[in-house]
């Protein structure tokens, strides 16, 4: 007996780069990833957040971060705070998601299993992590209990390997939801050393450590798919592969042919790498141009599980018409973010940052909508102010709305706002018409 309702694997990869997969072009191996892409549906116009926590809050919520406290940056290890318990979760893994209530956790939230981490930025073989130089410590866990013994494997390919077992141990009969949610490729770039001598020819550090952290990713989705076909469970599975934010170029990422990257509004920061694979979808090796958000996967998800639930309340739009037939999208704009705590227009920089510590969320209106093919990236690109050093120009000081049309010009060249005002005018109006509710 096959089981009905399909069995959901979505991998979540940490500040991968839209220019960092082998169909954009990337001098990078990653010839798993190409052909699961190439054999499903590439998404070519998928967005999500700036930074880690908000996507992913918005992925297991559906919701934009404006409605779940999340506006205005991540949450920290040492904050008290984690996703509103009262707003529902599909079983995904928390991981990213702040201060370590048992309510907090992935198994307080609905998860019967749990093996990673609770912070960012950590040792990927130790599992030290810090926040800040006074607070330390161990962070790996199995379920509620610190996993001491697995300290010195290294943080990707022991994910994999726990994937595998369990999907040895599953009831291929029983609907199934993993959440595959891998460190790599965030600092600190670390990778076994095998991997990195794929690229003894790369001469930037970085870029051959933040390389070498992608083939091994690679190499672990491989093993993921096929421990899929031998457990039976492949032919009824729907997988999702995405990255949470643009890459970051300081750490050997890259988001070309984007403008900007991780923590900014440009496209490099919140288009990226996205596609899905799997024998249910009705069109196969094609190319999607439809809009879709990281908000939208909830309701799809729910959708396709067979749930018959209100998506009132909801952001997130269902989209598997769109990406498995092709069908037109429901979706037609994205609220990137409404943030009120933010520095004044022509404020400076710095100033701002000590002010209210909220740098890489400033905006100096309210907030940020794209709509079809226009976005007018209100946030200044700055998010840590040597971005603007590294593209070698200066944001002029009071300047509070860019347009960009970026079909045509996706690395944001050509600012049309005044030449286009019927657009701003049309964009602005629907940011002021959006719910002003927020937590």
């Amino acid at each position: 007996m096959i089981c009905k309702l399909p069995h959901f694997i979505f991998i979540m990869v940490d500040d991968q780069g839209y220019g960092d997969i082998g169909y954009h072009g990337s001098d990078i191996h990653t010839p798993v990833l190409d052909r699961l892409a190439a054999e499903g549906v590439k998404l070519e116009n998928y967005y999500v957040q700036p930074i880690c926590s908000p996507s992913r809050s918005q992925l297991m919520t559906g919701r934009y971060q404006i409605h779940t406290g999340l506006q205005h940056s991540i949450i920290h290890p040492r904050q008290p705070l984690c996703l509103p318990p009262d707003i529902p979760t599909p079983p995904e893994h928390l991981w990213h998601l702040g201060f370590c209530r048992p309510s907090c956790l992935p198994t307080g939230r609905g998860f019967q299993s749990f093996l990673g981490t609770l912070t960012g930025s950590g040792d990927h073989f130790s599992y030290q992590s810090c926040d800040g130089a006074e607070a330390c410590g161990f962070d790996l866990h199995d379920g509620d209990r610190p996993a001491w013994e697995m300290a010195g494997n290294y943080s990707t390919l022991l994910c994999i390997d726990g994937v595998k077992q369990f999907l040895k141990r599953h009831d291929p009969h029983t609907p199934l939801f993993l959440y595959l949610s891998l460190q790599a490729t965030h600092a600190p770039l670390q990778v076994p050393d095998h991997f990195l001598h794929l690229y003894d020819s790369q001469y930037n550090r970085l870029r051959r450590h933040y390389a070498a952290m992608l083939s091994c990713l690679d190499s672990g989705v491989a093993q993921v798919v096929q421990e899929l076909k031998t457990q039976e469970l492949y032919e009824n599975s729907v997988l999702i592969y995405s990255s949470d934010n643009g890459g970051q170029p300081l750490s050997g990422g890259s988001n070309w042919t984007l403008r900007g990257g991780k923590g900014t509004y440009w496209e490099g920061g919140i288009r990226t790498v996205g596609f899905v694979h799997s024998p249910l979808l009705k069109k196969k090796g094609i190319v999607s141009r439809a809009l879709i958000h990281v908000s939208d996967w909830y309701p799809t998800l729910l959708g396709l599980a067979g749930a018959r639930q209100s998506h009132h309340g909801l952001d997130g739009h269902d989209v598997w018409g769109s990406i498995s037939e092709g069908l037109p999208c429901p979706r037609t704009e994205i609220l990137f973010n409404i943030d009120p705590v933010s520095r004044k227009a022509g404020e400076p920089y710095d100033k701002a940052l000590i002010l209210n510590g909220f740098g890489i969320w400033d905006t100096l209106l309210t907030g940020n909508v794209g709509d079809g093919d226009w976005i007018p990236p209100q946030a200044l690109p700055g998010g840590p102010e040597r971005w603007t050093k590294l593209e070698k120009r200066r944001n002029e000081l009071g300047k509070s709305v860019w347009l960009f049309n970026v079909s045509a010009d996706p690395y944001e060249r050509y600012d049309l706002a005044e030449a286009r005002p019927q657009v701003v005018k049309h964009l602005l109006t629907r940011l002021a018409e959006s719910p002003t509710r927020q937590l």
